[in-house]
């Protein structure tokens, strides 16, 4: 099985930039390593003591999430890295004006998750740097790319195992660290998603605010082996965006968080910039799809660097069987009229 380094510096003999990938990889690697310890150490740590303040738009800032920020910008001191870009703060940071890449991150995905010992995560996604007239790299420009300019992207998650989904382009990678070789181990080598899929993963609380596209998909897969998709599906929700993730990743599924009538949750919630178009680049490498319902994440173009977005991703037949609930859903094959008059939770 091959370690990670020994890719990374097959990676690395493609070309500087490529090698300036691989570097930022490799320490964005020893970081995680850090996060694990800290995160194994619980609430008995320092890190774990508790929340912050809500940030702008009502997430709420953990000092986990602080402490976790801190050790990838540190990290990435050391590397080709003019800009540095992160959920826990409103600008870029930059390092160093003329180095060739930019990183998005999200140091800590599930937040939500901290007190219960449930799996969380990092995401992070890399860019070439845009540079301005003075040959900086050029914050705004770097960032408004759309997903498909990605050098590479991926997560770790904190779960039983830490894991890392990687790609740079050619496929995705799963790689599983080893703490008695010290370093992270590839995994047998993934196939494609299964292009269809028996599970979905969504918040059902929020039922009542969903749109009506995805209200009917859902009531049709409730419906189960007697509805119109015949056939019975599991649901499946974490609360973290990596780990429904890594899920679907092994074995298939898909996934909505849609926009909904709730304040502040029209444009959904998830960030296009470092959550949905790292994710949508693994999902793509990995042979499924990733839309906000009607358009292709990665071609999204965005206007700030904290715009959120709808997100649904996983095996590719169900994405777009979605998407035309979107476009028109009285043109989906079985659906019969008794199907689209009353769902479970519809009286």
């Amino acid at each position: 099985m091959m370690i990670l380094e020994t890719m990374l510096a097959n990676l690395a003999e493609r070309g500087n930039l490529q090698a300036d990938v691989a570097r930022v990889i490799s320490r964005l690697a020893l970081a995680a390593v850090s996060v694990r310890g800290i995160i194994n150490d619980g609430a008995l740590g320092a890190a774990f003591s508790g929340k912050r303040h809500a940030r702008d738009g009502g997430d709420t800032q953990y000092n986990l999430d602080v402490h976790t920020d801190e050790l990838f910008l540190s990290a990435m001191h050391k590397c080709p890295v003019a800009l540095y870009a992160t959920e826990e703060l409103d600008r870029p940071v930059r390092l160093d004006p003329k180095a060739s890449l930019a990183i998005a991150i999200d140091p800590l995905d599930g937040s939500s998750n901290i007190d219960t010992n449930v799996s969380i995560g990092t995401i992070f996604s890399i860019l070439e740097t845009v540079p301005d007239a003075d040959g900086a790299a050029d914050a705004d420009a770097t960032f408004h790319q759309p997903g498909s300019a990605q050098l590479a992207a991926g997560f770790f998650i904190y779960g039983p195992q830490l894991a890392l989904a990687g790609s740079w382009g050619d496929g995705l990678r799963i790689f599983v660290y080893s703490a008695r070789q010290d370093a992270f181990v590839q995994i047998e080598a993934q196939g494609a998603i299964p292009r269809k899929a028996s599970e979905f993963a969504i918040n059902a609380s929020n039922y009542r605010h969903w749109d009506e596209p995805t209200r009917m998909y859902i009531d049709d897969c409730l419906q189960g082996a007697n509805g119109p998709r015949e056939k019975d599906y599991n649901m499946r929700w974490i609360a973290a965006l990596v780990a429904d993730c890594y899920r679907i990743l092994i074995r298939g599924g898909v996934y909505l968080y849609p926009g909904d009538a709730r304040a502040g949750y029209t444009q959904g919630r998830l960030r296009l910039v470092y959550e949905a178009n790292p994710i949508a680049m693994l999902v793509e490498q990995a042979g499924g799809m990733a839309t906000d319902g009607e358009r292709r994440i990665l071609d999204l173009v965005p206007s700030a660097l904290h715009q959120r977005t709808p997100l649904i991703f996983g095996s590719a037949d169900e994405v777009a069987r979605i998407a035309r609930y979107y476009a028109d859903p009285g043109a989906i094959g079985g659906r019969a009229p008794l199907f689209g008059a009353r769902g479970l939770f519809r009286v």
